[in-house]
């Protein structure tokens, strides 16, 4: 007979004390323009999947990708001084 028994990971994979630091969130909040210039990008590149791109879809997927390699690179200017926690001596 096999018994049932809970993986504990699983039972507590939503804990309370498990919440995000706020070192997370700011994490999170900084790369929030890449994260949503990205959707941006995926939303233009959707609507093109069941047609044939116009000059217009065509555009507006230009456009997307130019303002994600901005954010990107404003990402990686604004992190490039700051040291992250664990990294190599």
């Amino acid at each position: 007979m096999d018994h049932i028994v809970t993986v504990q990971d699983a039972v507590t994979a939503f804990a309370d004390w498990m919440e995000p630091t706020d070192a997370e969130l700011n994490a999170i909040d900084a790369e929030m323009p890449a994260i949503l210039a990205d959707v941006d990008l995926i939303d233009a590149q959707i609507i093109t999947l069941d047609r044939t791109p116009t000059e217009l879809d065509t555009q507006r997927i230009r456009r997307a990708r130019r303002r994600l390699l901005a954010a990107r690179r404003d990402l990686a200017n604004r992190t490039a001084g700051v040291s992250q926690p664990g990294g190599a001596a």
